[in-house]
């Protein structure tokens, strides 16, 4: 079963077939909202909205744990998620597709682990190695589905990932940009740590909606230009994610 975050935007979408709703419990509590479980292609997906349904958790208020842990207890397989950012790149334009392949981590009031105690200690403790956070394999399936279906995207791109729900200011975004981060949103560091703590292969796809803060010839970033923006070009993710689950072993 391949499971589906959807962020922004595509918290609700309609590309399920057969789809039904089920409504879970976890260990860490409930995940942000009933799981829909359906098809794509012949195959059986699972989908959450990070943020529930009609978009009412602010970001920092996300259940990650039990987010994660709910695809994890209904055999999903790998996760692919999607999420609106902000560019820190003149060159990722609004409207992109980027397929991250790297992530920093700068928030701080989360719950981000799965291990918050070591109960057996020694060389028992769980320190999860992460070079690499985002699955490779499913980055090449989904790069080369975007060659296919000719959509403007670019191959890797590192996102940073702040606590909001407020945007940077001027001089954080300029330090991102010297840190190398190439987009900015508030989520997706914590779900590839959990996913990768879960063993579950991760994969996501970022938007770009607005270029943040640094760019000063540009409008300040609203959240209303964000789901504007967001909402002209969600069906090249929508067409996306329907072609590269056919093709996810």
């Amino acid at each position: 079963m391949i499971g589906i975050i959807g962020g922004s935007g595509l918290d609700n979408p309609d590309i399920l077939k057969n789809a039904k709703d089920l409504e879970v419990e976890t260990p860490y509590g409930k995940p942000s909202s009933a799981l829909k479980i359906g098809e794509i292609g012949g195959k059986k997906v699972c989908m959450i909205a990070r943020h529930g349904r009609e978009h009412k958790i602010p970001p920092t208020q996300v259940n990650f744990r039990a987010n994660i842990q709910a695809l994890k207890d209904q055999g999903v397989s790998h996760i692919l998620a999607t999420t609106a950012c902000g560019s820190l790149r003149k060159e990722i334009e609004r409207g992109d597709l980027v397929i991250l392949d790297q992530f920093i981590d700068f928030t701080r009031h989360r719950k981000i682990t799965y291990y918050e105690e070591f109960p057996a200690g020694g060389e028992n403790a769980k320190h999860t190695a992460m070079p690499d956070p985002f699955s490779e394999e499913m980055r090449k399936v989904l790069i080369e589905t975007a060659k296919e279906l000719k959509i403007k995207f670019h191959e890797k791109g590192t996102v940073i990932t702040i606590e909001g729900p407020r945007f940077s200011t001027r001089a954080e975004s300029k330090m991102f940009r010297i840190w190398g981060a190439d987009v900015i949103n508030m989520s997706v560091a914590p779900e590839a740590i959990l996913s990768n703590e879960a063993g579950i292969p991760y994969a996501a796809v970022a938007m770009s909606t607005d270029y943040d803060s640094w760019a000063e010839n540009e409008a300040t970033v609203t959240w209303e230009e964000i789901l504007e923006t967001f909402s002209k070009n969600v069906d090249n993710i929508k067409k996306l994610f329907v072609e590269a689950i056919a093709k996810i072993d």
